[in-house]
């Protein structure tokens, strides 16, 4: 695997643990965090992953 293999599967972790943890907080502020959170490592995954395919296709 790949350096930015790695990263990819640690951003994706990430995003499913603060979803989880968003699910499960009865804080309306920390759930809005979380989601927040969420939101940020999905986005980060998704440019590793057009970085990774940027990598590829060069």
């Amino acid at each position: 695997m790949t350096h930015l293999e790695d990263r990819l599967e640690r951003f994706e972790t990430l995003t499913a643990e603060c979803e989880l943890i968003a699910k499960l907080a009865t804080d309306s502020g920390k759930r809005e965090f979380y989601l927040k959170l969420g939101e940020e490592y999905r986005q980060l995954a998704v440019d590793m992953r057009q970085a990774i395919a940027a990598k590829a296709a060069a």
